[in-house]
């Protein structure tokens, strides 16, 4: 029974730390392909769409502090969802706004 104990011990600490790992990730790609059209109203690109899909968009929206917020302009990340077909359902919460 121990040694089943300590292996999904092992299984869920893999799969917390490639869930947290795919977070990171998905946030790295986000800044490098859509940041810029959070600053300064555009289309986003066909790469930042692709990004946006395919994120994890609840794991992302939990990394995002007032400080980062400062930094973005939510209004445009908004944009960003509903351009790229991916919007956030209504009443969805991103952000302190």
């Amino acid at each position: 029974m121990a040694k089943l104990m300590c292996l999904l011990l092992v299984v869920l600490a893999i799969a917390v730390t490639t869930w947290a790992e795919s977070c990171d990730k998905d946030r790295e790609d986000m800044i490098s392909e859509c940041y810029k059209y959070e600053k300064w109203p555009g289309e986003p690109s066909e790469a930042c769409c692709a990004v946006w899909k395919r994120a994890n968009i609840p794991c992302i929206r939990k990394l995002i502090t007032k400080e980062i917020e400062k930094m973005c302009c939510m209004k445009n990340v908004r944009y960003i969802a509903k351009f790229c077909k991916k919007p956030f359902p209504p009443g969805y919460k991103c952000g302190s706004k």
